[in-house]
């Protein structure tokens, strides 16, 4: 059973959900920053630009690109009756999220890298 492509596929779901909320939680203290002044707000912006959140952007990146394409897998397989692919589709999300997740992390590291 845990090495089923439903069960894979159901905890890397719960994995991204779980870390697009923390994104979200995130997201709302530095913006949520810009309220209590600009020093407060610089200093909370500062703190998410260093090297170590540039690579967490990239894990974001992965996290929404598996999670969105899981989304639209399942509500294929669920309104269209497709459940003899669901293997394959799987497979073919993930492998479709790692190429999209390389292609643009590449260009976010590239980007960090250059300095900017």
């Amino acid at each position: 059973m845990y090495k089923s492509t439903g069960f894979i596929s159901w905890l890397l779901r719960r994995i991204s959900g779980v870390a697009l909320v923390l994104y979200l939680f995130m997201h709302l203290w530095v913006i949520g920053a810009a309220n209590s002044g600009v020093d407060t707000f610089n200093s909370r912006l500062d703190a998410v630009q260093t090297p170590l959140f540039k690579v967490l952007e990239v894990a974001l990146l992965a996290a929404v690109v598996y999670h969105g394409l899981d989304g639209i897998r399942l509500l294929l397989i669920h309104y269209f009756d497709l459940t003899e692919y669901r293997k394959s589709m799987f497979w073919a999300v993930f492998i479709l999220s790692a190429i999209l997740t390389l292609i643009g992390g590449g260009a976010i590291l590239l980007i960090m890298a250059n300095g900017g």
